[in-house]
């Protein structure tokens, strides 16, 4: 077993997990109301108090087998710490809110750098701006003025606690990722300053593959990192195609990966991201939900030698492509629901196929999902439950839930 001496180091989705990013779902929570639930990209609004208690037994079941936990939150104030740049971390996060007025801008700049502990001035953004919060005499905009019914100066950002999407990690680098939605570009500035700053992440320790300034979209739950030869990566609602050609090419200069298959899973809310319908849970087996498995389409990028690549769709089975990608005799397509339409449709829509992989055949799940458990258990695959009720009313499972910062090999 070669030894892990960078801070990322990720060569696959199933090498046994040693440290693990996550966010502790907060105060942006209670900031989710029925009339703009679209906007901030929710489906319902989860119950804070057992959300954190639920996302606690999470972290709680990575620790009792071995893994070290590390919160997005935490890094991010480190990072702001440790090169001194709270100001010109509340410059640009001012930045990218929206909000016109300069009065009111000044305002928010000047009660966040007023907070003493960056921690708390970390989750306050996080959090986002009640118009109850902060009085301007004067000096609004007709923006402001305008939008009369919203409640917000600020938006919150729900979508945290899924810290699989602003960035995505792969060898020893990352993808810091361009978001399909403004709601959920403005998470990534967390990983821009934990990746410029941070005393064991920052100052060019972590290779850069993607930027959040390019053009085209891509989100790392469309990413997986299948072996040290073969990244997945979904086109999706929330993944271009040209950003994966554009990321194939970083990876074929400054990496040993050999393919990046693309799959194409369709625009469709209920196929988010490429890992709510397909995950590695073994060596040769995967989870899929079997609606995506009539007309799949995927495409092979592979190298030229001269800094171009070559795309080939492929005809095959997916079974037989992925079979060959993995150098393995045949792979076992474990279909979500045991493919009855009924128990399929809502054990996709609870995540059941969005499991963590924290060992060849060892896998976290929600407990609720108990078609599909049963159906992984049968294969032999060793379950680690975690309750989900309210976390999955943000529409993300396990693996949504994590960022792997080191894995084993394999």
């Amino acid at each position: 077993m070669s030894e892990i001496t960078r801070p990322i180091h990720v060569k696959s989705e199933i090498g046994p997990l040693k440290k693990v990013l996550l966010h502790r779902p907060g105060k942006e929570l209670e900031n989710l109301v029925p009339d703009f639930l679209e906007r901030l990209l929710f489906d319902d609004i989860p119950y804070l108090e057992d959300a954190q208690a639920e996302h606690d037994a999470f972290a709680d079941a990575l620790r009792e087998n071995g893994i070290e936990v590390l919160y997005l939150e935490k890094l991010v104030a480190e990072a702001i710490d440790a090169a001194d740049v709270k100001e010109a971390f509340v410059d640009e996060w001012l930045a990218e809110t929206g909000v016109q007025s300069e009065a009111m801008l000044k305002a928010l700049k000047d009660y966040l750098l007023a907070m003493d502990d960056t921690y708390e001035m970390v989750l306050k953004t996080m959090e986002g701006f009640r118009k109850t919060e902060i009085e301007v005499e004067g000096g609004k905009s007709l923006s402001d003025l305008y939008e009369t019914d919203y409640p917000f100066i600020v938006d919150p950002m729900p979508n945290l606690y899924f810290t699989r999407d602003p960035f995505a990690t792969m060898y020893n680098g990352v993808t810091l990722n361009h978001m399909y939605s403004d709601t959920r570009n403005r998470e990534t500035l967390y990983g821009k300053y934990i990746f410029d700053h941070h005393p064991e992440y920052g100052n060019g320790q972590v290779d850069r593959f993607y930027n959040r300034e390019e053009s085209t979209r891509i989100e790392g739950g469309d990413e997986l990192v299948l072996s040290k030869d073969v990244l997945a990566v979904g086109i999706s609602q929330r993944t271009d195609a040209r950003s994966i050609e554009k990321l194939a090419g970083r990876l074929f200069e400054e990496t040993e990966f050999k393919h990046v298959l693309a799959f194409l899973i369709g625009e469709n809310r209920k196929f988010m991201h490429l890992d709510t319908v397909f995950t590695m849970v073994d060596y040769d087996k995967f989870t899929i939900h079997p609606e995506i498995e009539g007309g799949l389409k995927v495409w092979d990028i592979t190298p030229n030698g001269d800094g171009t690549v070559n795309i080939e769709e492929t005809e095959d089975k997916l079974e037989n492509i992925l079979a060959e990608a993995l150098g393995q005799e045949k792979v076992q397509l474990i279909r979500c629901g045991g493919g009855d339409p009924v128990a399929a449709a809502r054990e996709q829509w609870n995540d059941g196929s969005n499991t963590l992989t924290i060992a060849p055949g060892v896998v976290v799940v929600y407990d609720r999902n108990t078609v599909t458990n049963k159906i992984l258990a049968e294969a032999g695959l060793k379950l680690i439950k975690v309750r989900g009720s309210e976390l999955v009313r943000g529409r993300g499972g396990p693996r949504c839930m994590s960022m792997p910062l080191q894995r084993e090999d394999i």
